[in-house]
């Protein structure tokens, strides 16, 4: 009898504690909400990550009998937000409010179910590959394990305002034993990878063979402070590589050619390309003694872009010297 009265003392514990959960008080730190989606009301963060690019699998049907669920399989930049709200709201408002808003963005439901219709633990794949405590970083009861049972999820897909493809998925569990409940959700950008993010050196060799075949070559090597024309000591293996070209072939003269983004005025930029290209005659007639008829400095500012100045990866590089064969 004092063993039945001991449980049942742990358990009305147990339950105790979980009705005082409470509410976290604010989202954790550096984490917002995603710009397609507002969050529901009350709503606090417990979990985020964003990268820039990545590869994401996304539940496009219910799980079966074998324990498998079957996946989108989606490269680009993925957000993922984990969310916790209030226990006097049930999960089918906020899953209503969800859809709602995802329609107005104009996207389209792939794939929704509702509780028994996810399939036999579906709540627990969902938890364990997706919302564990590794990701949340609320203290108490995760209310994405004791929920699992009362899953709603949809996946929708659509266009965002900047034409990028874009995929949403929205997964819900209802507040059990009075803790809170638990939103997940997942947004990936469809795009291509940005490239160029490590550096590969032009050699001698390189940069002749460009000469040939298109009369120029860029190089982006060559570093600058910002708005600054000196050249920086981390730029020796460009120049080196430039002085190499010039000594291995002496009747080659070439244009160097100062280029900026479009940041700023045309007639600052326009002087800080010239004053740039200048710099780089004169560490190589001065460096490396390069006769200095063989070289002709010229900036020209952003006139000759490669790639667009509305992106970061677009006006870096733009942001170069060029060798022009006269």
């Amino acid at each position: 009898m004092r063993h039945f009265i001991a449980a049942a003392f742990v358990s009305t514990l147990f339950l105790s504690q979980l009705a005082q959960a409470k509410m976290p008080e604010r989202d954790i730190v550096g984490a917002q909400d995603h710009s397609l989606l507002s969050r529901f009301q009350g709503a606090k963060i417990v979990g985020y990550k964003v990268r820039e690019f990545d590869e994401v699998d996304l539940a496009t049907n219910k799980r079966d009998g074998r324990g498998v669920v079957n996946q989108l399989h989606l490269e680009g930049k993925f957000t993922r937000i984990a969310y916790y709200y209030p226990p006097e709201r049930s999960g089918l408002e906020v899953m209503r409010n969800y859809q709602a808003a995802l329609d107005k963005a104009g996207l389209k439901t792939v794939f929704a179910c509702s509780k028994e219709e996810c399939g036999v633990g579906f709540g627990e794949h969902m938890n364990d590959k997706r919302l564990g405590n590794n990701f949340i970083q609320a203290s108490g009861s995760n209310p994405f394990n004791y929920g699992r049972f009362t899953a709603r999820y949809v996946l929708a897909k659509g266009t965002m305002s900047n034409g990028t493809p874009v995929h949403v998925a929205i997964y819900v569990v209802d507040p059990t034993q009075d803790t809170n409940g638990g939103i997940s959700v997942e947004v990936v950008e469809t795009k291509a990878m940005e490239t160029g993010k490590v550096a590969a050196s032009l050699n001698a060799g390189e940069m002749a063979a460009a000469l040939t075949a298109d009369g120029k070559v860029a190089l982006y090597g060559v570093y600058f402070d910002t708005d600054k024309a000196d050249v920086k000591p981390e730029s020796a293996a460009m120049l080196a590589e430039m002085a190499k070209l010039l000594q291995h072939d002496p009747a080659l003269k070439v244009h160097v050619v100062g280029h900026t983004d479009n940041q700023g005025s045309t007639a600052r930029n326009l002087e800080l390309s010239q004053k740039r290209a200048d710099a780089v005659v004169k560490a190589l007639t001065g460096q490396y003694k390069i006769d200095a008829k063989r070289l002709s400095a010229k900036g020209i500012a952003s006139y000759a872009p490669v790639a667009s100045n509305d992106s970061d990866a677009g006006r870096e590089k733009n942001r170069r010297v060029e060798l022009v064969k006269q």
